[in-house]
């Protein structure tokens, strides 16, 4: 695989690419990475690539031509005739989130190309005429592109077919199985009186790769509830996560619901130092009104209906 990078800062990526993931995928010919300098591309003296924006405004944009030539040097110039495998996709705010899936996908790509903006923005022209996307890291601003590229291309390489050499531990990890991952421990055993959770120590294979899906599950319920939302979920997995505290009640389709109230939630409305009775008469509903009201009229304590017969006597003989 090929990715190259468009940029106007190409001392930013050489060290990073010798580190890590990145330096094993290219040392095994998995994947080569071309940094292009976009001031290369440029025809005036003082290799200009940005400009005042149009209708006034603050800041510089980045100018569509040295984009355009070099994505024609690459040979990805032309979007509707582009080579089948390439993608060009421009890093920006206004991109869709990048995610471990979209990694899995860009891994199957043989040319994949960045786009590394800067200043105020790029010109909206290359967003329209010569990306195949945009792509956002997370909501927040960067100084450019390039750190954004990097963590991309990073995401990328550790995907690619004999860079990682256990794709099991790839497959555990948090977002690429749809939750985040389990806790994990090594030695020592105990320290400072931190103990490993005993059912690592069982050697009962079955127990613990159950402990861990439970613990993911957990995870995933406590930190990310919408990663829920899509994933894959056994019977075994729901009856655990309906056992939790913090899990979400699903639906029917497999999706989050409302959690359901809970009792401290109505504990916790009730007036502090107020008897359970009295705080329930409280919550009583109030008579009817209008013709309701008028249906039957209330009997009245036995005290008070001996006091009215009492004076209806008493006047009765004068007294």
């Amino acid at each position: 695989m090929k990715i190259s990078v468009l940029t106007i800062f190409p001392d930013f990526f050489p060290a990073v690419l010798g580190e890590g993931m990145i330096r094993a995928a290219r040392e095994k010919g998995r994947l080569e990475v071309a940094i292009v300098g976009l001031r290369d591309f440029t025809d005036d003296s003082h290799r200009t690539t940005d400009d005042y924006p149009f209708g006034g405004g603050a800041g510089m944009i980045m100018k569509v031509e040295a984009i355009d030539r070099a994505l024609l040097g690459l040979g990805v110039g032309e979007k509707q005739a582009r080579p089948e495998g390439s993608r060009v996709v421009l890093l920006s705010p206004q991109g869709r989130a990048f995610t471990q899936e979209m990694a899995i996908e860009y891994a199957g790509l043989e040319h994949l190309v960045l786009v590394c903006g800067r200043y105020k923005g790029v010109d909206e022209r290359v967003s329209a005429h010569l990306a195949d996307e945009e792509l956002s890291v997370g909501d927040f601003v960067l100084s450019g592109g390039e750190p954004a590229a990097l963590c991309v291309i990073d995401a990328v390489a550790r995907l690619l077919p004999g860079v990682v050499s256990t794709f099991d531990s790839v497959e555990s990890d948090s977002f690429h199985s749809g939750l985040l991952d389990a806790p994990y421990y090594t030695r020592p055993a105990t320290y400072r009186g931190w103990s490993v959770p005993e059912v690592l120590l069982s050697g009962h294979h079955g127990r613990i790769a159950r402990a861990r899906r439970e613990e993911s599950l957990r995870r995933s319920a406590e930190r990310r509830p919408d990663l829920l939302a899509h994933a894959q979920l056994s019977p075994e997995d729901r009856r655990y996560l309906a056992g939790i505290e913090a899990a979400p009640a699903l639906d029917a389709g497999g999706g989050t619901a409302m959690p359901p109230e809970r009792k401290a939630d109505l504990r916790a409305t009730r007036p502090k130092g107020r008897p359970r009775a009295e705080a329930t008469a409280r919550r009583r509903p109030t008579a009817p009104k209008g013709p309701l009201a008028r249906s039957k009229p209330r009997p009245k304590p036995a005290a008070q209906r001996r006091s009215s017969r009492a004076r209806k006597t008493s006047a009765r003989r004068g007294e």
